[in-house]
């Protein structure tokens, strides 16, 4: 795939179990996690959405451990 392909690609949304599965924790934690204000998240009415790439930036900066 060409890199250009490959940014002109959107991004999946995924869902609040994705995300636990994706840092192993449970989906408690990442409730927690977004009523803190912690895990950079959107919403979809009642529904909290994300992007892995976001959450693998806020790993990577780590703010996990705040």
């Amino acid at each position: 795939m060409s890199k250009e392909y490959e940014e002109m690609a959107v991004e999946k949304w995924v869902n609040l179990e994705d995300v636990a599965k994706h840092l192993s924790v449970s989906t408690d934690t990442i409730r927690i996690w977004i009523k803190d204000g912690k895990l950079p998240y959107y919403r979809a009415g009642k529904r909290y959405k994300f992007k892995i790439s976001e959450i693998d930036e806020w790993v990577k900066q780590g703010k996990i451990t705040e």
